[in-house]
């Protein structure tokens, strides 16, 4: 599938992986909108109002979805939806019950898993209903493909989804929970022609993991094999590029990790 004259939406675009993931469609031809809480400014400065509109937008609620797709539409007239990367998420470390006997907070373990998994499920439903009304794009001779190709979602989960650490029960089911969409949903998806696949990061030197002290950083590399060093932001929006035009992926997660397997802490 072609990433030249098409939407891509891309949640938790304003910054980290999100933010390298939108200039990387942009550099390949694709208009994009970002869904995010916080403003675009910076990344709509790289890549340029031409190519990219924003639209504040929790990834939890159909309206706000809803409208970023309106607003993309406006924007992008008669270019179709053909994927979104769901790059939003996070959660807060906490262990089920701290040395007092306190429990920890219900709430908290829901947040998480409403951002990370429920957001994407809602993302995912609202931007394949729009990829259903495309019309099949041709192959390249010509040819109408044997199974109409209509787009990809795409999902990040983490590495978390199977080494989880302590304290991150909240923050690795959510992430399982990601990952194990991925077969489901492809499964769903599959008689109209829209792929399904998950990428699990490792560590990545995202702006947040550069501000932490040096000290932490050359600790985590040492948990990776090779190259050991921590993850190029570059290098997951470069995956992300191949899995939208690789045609042949589907109802996967591909950890891309160099090799780590997270310890008990």
């Amino acid at each position: 599938m072609k990433i030249a004259n098409s939407i891509f939406a891309v949640t938790g675009g304003s910054s980290g992986l999100g933010a390298v993931t939108v200039q990387a469609l942009v550099a390949k031809g694709a208009k994009v909108v970002i869904l995010d809480l916080n403003e675009a400014s910076e990344v709509l400065k790289v890549v340029g109002n031409d190519n990219a509109v924003f639209s504040k937008a929790d990834v939890t609620s159909e309206a706000q979805v809803l409208e970023a797709i309106r607003v993309a539409k406006e924007k992008f007239p008669e270019i179709p939806f053909r994927g979104v990367v769901n790059c939003a998420g996070g959660g807060p470390p906490m262990k089920i019950v701290s040395r007092d006997g306190t429990p920890a907070p219900l709430s908290k373990f829901e947040g998480v898993v409403r951002l990370n998994l429920i957001g994407t499920f809602n993302v995912d439903r609202l931007i394949a209903s729009e990829m259903v009304k495309n019309t099949p794009p041709d192959e390249e001779n010509g040819t109408p493909p044997s199974l109409p190709s209509r787009g990809v979602l795409i999902h990040t989960a983490s590495v978390a989804y199977q080494d989880g650490q302590a304290g991150q029960a909240a923050y690795s089911s959510s992430k399982a929970g990601v990952s194990g969409m991925s077969l489901p949903l492809a499964r769903d998806l599959s008689p109209v022609g829209i792929r399904v696949v998950t990428i699990a990061p490792g560590i990545m030197l995202t702006p947040l993991m550069k501000a932490a002290p040096e000290k932490l950083q050359q600790s985590l590399a040492k948990g990776v094999e090779f190259p050991r060093r921590l993850g190029k932001p570059e290098e997951f929006s470069a995956l992300v590029c191949h899995v939208i035009e690789n045609s042949y992926l589907n109802a996967e997660t591909i950890r891309l990790d160099a090799g780590i397997r997270l310890g008990k802490i």
